[in-house]
């Protein structure tokens, strides 16, 4: 009898475009079969809203499997695994917003514990529902979708007001008792190392500190962390460095000495063999790219 295969998860890292409130995937490419030849399911470091135009399957979230049809809202916060999967053969069209809940609320007045206490309530549970549950979040998210994809004048300062309303609206949420929640106690062993390197990866941890958080040994945290992730924890930390590394560049004038530093990396040597490892340019050649041409990258 053949050995079962050990499922793995992905980490799918998205970046928010460049001068753009969110990221917004949307349009025709979203069409498919949901989860055809797709064997394991991922995660982000962003909180995902994804909106079912048409279409029916199951929304798979960490254990918990949920019908999913025409008018579903999901609600899915960062580190969480999950996948959609369709009927057999059956094509669904979603569409999809990646919010930093941190950014949002920050350029929208708020500060230091609001913000802590905001984003904590964001993160205690997935959400799905149907969007006559809450039609003001149907609607919220379909006003979102359309400045996105006209980008009118102001379109910036709109997506950001209207995205700033859903996630109040998603924590107010959190008081109503019904079935729409999904609880985030998570079977995946390896979240709380997930957390650990998002909120720390500019400080020099050891791998033994990621294992303890993981409430394991540092050998088995190794072995763990290689078969769920298909990447040792330390090509993930400099996976997660690079990519704030570009973020730091394009958002900022400090020099890529200072920008190996804030990212958490000990020489500018060690940052440059990494950057060009995993973006396949040098810091420079990516800082000097065009506007143009940045803004699609990050697409």
């Amino acid at each position: 009898m053949p050995k079962k295969k050990r499922e793995t998860s992905e980490f799918c890292f998205c970046e928010i475009p460049y001068n753009e409130p969110i990221l917004a995937l949307m349009g025709s490419e979203w069409i498919r079969v949901y989860g055809e030849n797709v064997y394991k399911r991922h995660f982000h470091n962003l909180l995902e809203i994804g909106y079912c135009h048409y279409g029916v399957g199951e929304l798979i979230i960490e254990e918990d499997q949920h019908h999913f049809e025409s008018g579903t809202i999901s609600c899915i916060p960062a580190n969480i695994r999950h996948v959609t999967r369709s009927d057999t053969n059956v094509e669904a069209f979603w569409e999809y917003l990646y919010i930093c809940p941190e950014d949002v609320l920050r350029h929208c007045g708020r500060s230091g514990q609001e913000i802590k206490d905001s984003v904590d309530r964001l993160n205690e549970k997935a959400i799905i529902l149907k969007s006559e549950e809450d039609p003001i979040m149907g609607q919220l998210i379909k006003a979102i979708f359309q400045k996105m994809q006209n980008k009118n004048s102001y379109y910036q300062e709109c997506v950001s007001g209207l995205v700033y309303a859903l996630l109040f609206e998603i924590i107010l949420l959190h008081d109503r008792q019904t079935e729409v929640f999904l609880g985030k106690a998570s079977s995946f062993r390896l979240e709380n190392a997930i957390v650990y390197i998002e909120k720390n990866y500019s400080s020099n941890f050891k791998i033994s500190d990621l294992a303890s958080e993981c409430h394991m040994s540092e050998t088995h945290f190794r072995k763990i962390f290689q078969e769920n992730m298909n990447m040792t924890p330390i090509e993930y930390i400099n996976f997660v460095r690079v990519k704030k590394a570009c973020d730091l560049i394009d958002k900022t004038d400090s020099s890529m000495e200072d920008v190996a530093e804030q990212v958490g990396f000990i020489t500018p040597s060690t940052f440059n063999r990494n950057f060009r490892r995993i973006i396949g340019t040098s810091p420079y050649q990516w800082k000097r790219r065009p506007v143009t041409i940045k803004k699609e990258q990050k697409t």
